[in-house]
């Protein structure tokens, strides 16, 4: 098995050029050295001597603690992964027959998960004679849509999903305002089957 190629920069005596570009451990461009001699320098200064440019002719060279570096760079790259949020379809249910408080649970929950970065699903599932009318459906998710409506817009519906009725809030890009603009004047239409991750509602 050929030998593992090496990752990350050339370091001290893994530098085999005979002279480097320097730069001091404050950024002060020292010119042309022998890379013998710039070594020296970091072994007086208790540093190491590290290849920062390597197709530079000569390479560029730099004075630094680099295991001090390497776990700056793997702390900040632990906190970006940690602030990535992946993005999932939240599903929010309600019946026509949900009342003003659950309505309000499922409006701070909307924002919730809006501020998080996912998308939120309104679904109102009818039974029975519910169906005929649309217009308590369109009405709950215009509640709740108006209510993060300082933070998100309609991606999606209104509209008719088989024996229910489903809206998809997004958060705005630019501060755009879903109040006013989420229930239109006309009938829901069939619209296809979104596939949502399962949520707490």
């Amino acid at each position: 098995m050929p030998p593992r190629a090496p990752t990350g920069p050339r370091i001290n005596r893994a530098i085999r050029v005979p002279e480097v570009r320097l730069i001091d451990e404050d950024g002060t461009q020292l010119g042309v050295v022998q890379t013998m001699q710039a070594m020296e320098m970091a072994q007086q200064r208790n540093l190491d001597l590290v290849e920062v440019a390597s197709n530079a002719v000569p390479p560029v060279c730099k004075l630094m603690d680099y295991g001090r570096f390497k776990y700056e760079q793997t702390k900040k790259e632990r906190e970006a992964k940690k602030n990535q949020h992946a993005s999932e379809l939240k599903e929010l249910r309600m019946r026509p027959g949900t009342d003003t408080h659950d309505l309000d649970v499922r409006a701070r929950a909307a924002r919730r998960f809006l501020q998080e970065g996912h998308k939120v699903r309104l679904l109102v599932r009818f039974r029975g004679r519910e169906a005929a009318h649309p217009e308590i459906a369109r009405a709950q998710i215009d509640r709740i849509a108006r209510s993060v409506g300082d933070i998100a817009v309609i991606e999606q519906g209104p509209a008719m999903e088989g024996r229910a009725m489903f809206a998809v809030l997004a958060r705005a890009r630019t501060g755009g305002s879903a109040a006013g603009a989420v229930v239109r004047p006309r009938e829901a239409q069939e619209a296809p089957r979104s596939q949502p991750q399962p949520a707490a509602t």
